[in-house]
């Protein structure tokens, strides 16, 4: 498979060769559906924390005696029943939401998305992404090619460490190295530019999918 490769004034150069086993997938929507679910349940925080008797400050003492008071009785002030006592069936902090998936499946799913995003035309691919560490010159650069403001991944080769730093302060504008794809950031994004050298990078590091 061969698509154009462009400079960063955003002209075609000459022809770039993609590798058929991570450009020309077939697209599967339940796997990178699945993907995608392990990878959000992974990432989410737990914050919702409620404390159950044995959290919950005080109570160390009986309140009253056992027998001979009339009252029913009770061996906590911090019981669930008490007001101010523990929470019974609340959130916990100790529950876990992470889910698991294999390592073939997890770059199958990465290298569909990629297919995918190739065929509707929503990739390019670019000689260098190298410019000088100001923010303003990589806003130029990519002018050349999407609207004022652009919502674009940038994936450059793993040697190119500038461009991560001037990209920080563009809104909408991520840099990804190629040996960390993953699918929330490729689906994320409404396109993506990929350096010439980052190809060879892809191609050898996600091996597991044949």
């Amino acid at each position: 498979m061969t698509t154009d490769l462009y400079n960063q004034e955003g002209k075609v150069i000459d022809k770039i060769d993609l590798p058929d086993r991570v450009f020309s997938r077939p697209w599967n929507p339940d796997l990178v559906h699945q993907a995608l679910r392990v990878q959000m349940a992974n990432r989410r925080q737990v914050l919702a924390h409620a404390k159950d008797r044995s959290e919950v400050r005080g109570g160390g003492k009986k309140p009253w005696a056992q027998k001979h008071t009339g009252r029913a009785r009770h061996g906590s002030i911090r019981s669930p029943i008490w007001k101010g006592g523990g929470v019974t069936h609340g959130p916990t902090k100790d529950k876990k939401y992470s889910l698991r998936i294999n390592k073939k499946m997890r770059q199958a799913a990465i290298l569909a998305v990629l297919s995918e995003r190739l065929k509707e035309g929503e990739i390019k691919f670019i000689d260098s992404l190298k410019v000088e560490p100001k923010t303003k010159n990589l806003s130029l650069a990519l002018s050349k090619f999407f609207d004022r403001k652009p919502n674009v991944l940038l994936i450059p080769d793993s040697g190119n460490k500038n461009i991560y730093g001037v990209s920080r302060n563009l809104e909408k504008v991520k840099s990804l190295n190629p040996k960390s794809l993953n699918v929330y950031d490729l689906l994320k994004y409404k396109n993506i530019l990929v350096e010439k050298e980052a190809v060879s990078e892809i191609e050898k590091h996600y091996h597991a999918v044949k």
